[in-house]
C-alpha cells in the first residue's frame, strides 16, 4: 500500500474506480476486471460508497480485500450525507485499524425518500476534517471542472472547491470531454491560492444513453461536436465505442501535455475500455 499524495509527489498517476458489485454476477464480472486490470500497474485504485451509506460494508470490504489479495493500493470512497458523526467516526476508525491509507472524502447527495436522519457534517470539507482527526490518512475530495449543478455560479463554485481542497491533500474531478474546462478549474484554483493536485477524471462515451444521462446528473456538458461523432455511428455499437475510446485518448493526450498530474479512470467496473486507452497513449506495461 502507499499514499497517494506521497504517489502524486513521485510523478504521474493512473488510476481506477470501480464500484461495489450488488449481486453474483456483478461480483463476477468485477473479480475478471480486477484481474485484467491488475497487471497495468495502477498507482492505486479506488471504490465508490452508494448514497447514504448503501454500499457501506461492501465498501469496506472491497477496499480491505484489495489491499490485502493484491498489488494495488486502494481508496475508500465516503460520503457524510445522511450520516451522524459517530457513524463516520466509527466508519474512518475501521479503515485506520485495517492499514487503509487513503480515503476521498465526499458531501454526497443521497435521495430524500431514503428518510435519513439530518446530516451532522454538511459538507466535504467537514468530512475532511473528521478523517484527519481520526488518523493520519491521506484526503482527497472531489471537483467539477464544471459548475456542480446546485452552485449559484461558477465563481460560487471555484470557491466552494478552494476552500475544501486547500485542506485536502489532493483532488480528482469529475468526468469532463473538453480539456479547457480542467485547465479553467486549475487556473482558477491557483488564482484562489491553491495549489494541491488536481487529477483528472476520465470516462470514455462507450454508450450514448448512459452518458448522456450521467452527464445531466453532475451537470456537466455533452458537447454537440462528441454527440454527431457518435450518432454517425449509432447503428454499429462497436463503432460507437471505438470513437469513444479515441476521443478519450485525444482527451488524456492534452492533459498529460498540459501537465495533469494524473488521469483517473471511471471504468463501471469494465476493463477493455481503460485497457485500450492505455495502450493507444503508450503507457507500460503494454497490453
Amino acid at each position: 500500500m502507499a499514499r497517494i499524495d506521497d504517489l502524486l509527489r513521485e510523478g504521474t498517476t493512473y488510476s481506477f474506480e470501480f464500484f461495489p458489485p450488488r449481486d453474483d454476477d456483478a461480483e463476477a464480472l468485477l473479480a475478471r476486471t480486477l484481474r485484467t486490470l491488475e497487471p497495468l500497474g495502477p498507482s492505486y485504485v479506488s471504490v465508490t460508497y452508494g448514497a447514504g451509506g448503501g454500499t457501506r460494508e461492501r465498501t469496506h470490504e472491497l477496499v480491505v480485500t484489495i489491499n490485502r489479495d493484491t498489488t494495488m493500493t486502494a481508496m475508500a470512497h465516503l460520503a457524510c450525507a445522511g450520516h451522524s458523526r459517530a457513524d463516520l467516526v466509527d466508519i474512518v476508525a475501521r479503515y485506520r485499524e485495517h492499514g487503509v491509507e487513503n480515503v476521498l472524502a465526499l458531501g454526497g447527495d443521497p435521495p430524500a425518500d431514503l428518510g435519513l436522519p439530518p446530516d451532522e457534517l454538511p459538507h466535504a470539507v467537514d468530512l475532511v476534517r473528521l478523517v484527519r482527526e481520526v488518523g493520519d490518512f491521506c484526503v482527497g475530495v472531489a471537483v467539477h471542472p464544471e459548475p456542480h449543478p446546485s452552485s449559484p455560479s461558477i465563481e460560487a463554485d471555484r470557491r466552494h472547491a478552494a476552500a475544501k481542497l486547500a485542506e485536502a491533500d489532493f483532488a480528482i474531478t469529475q468526468f469532463f470531454f473538453d480539456a479547457d474546462h480542467y485547465f479553467a478549474l486549475v487556473d482558477s484554483l491557483h488564482a484562489l491560492g491553491v495549489d494541491k493536485p488536481v487529477v483528472a477524471g476520465i470516462m470514455p462515451a462507450t454508450r450514448v444513453s448512459q452518458i448522456e444521462r450521467m452527464a445531466r446528473m453532475q451537470g456537466s456538458e455533452f458537447p454537440q461536436w462528441l454527440r454527431e461523432k457518435l450518432e454517425a455511428v449509432g447503428d454499429d455499437p462497436k463503432a460507437v465505442r471505438a470513437v469513444g475510446v479515441e476521443e478519450a485518448t485525444k482527451l488524456c493526450r492534452r492533459l498529460l501535455d498540459g501537465g495533469a498530474p494524473g488521469l483517473h479512470f471511471f471504468t463501471l467496473n469494465r476493463s477493455t475500455a481503460t485497457r485500450e486507452i492505455y495502450q493507444a497513449l503508450g503507457l507500460t506495461p503494454a497490453v
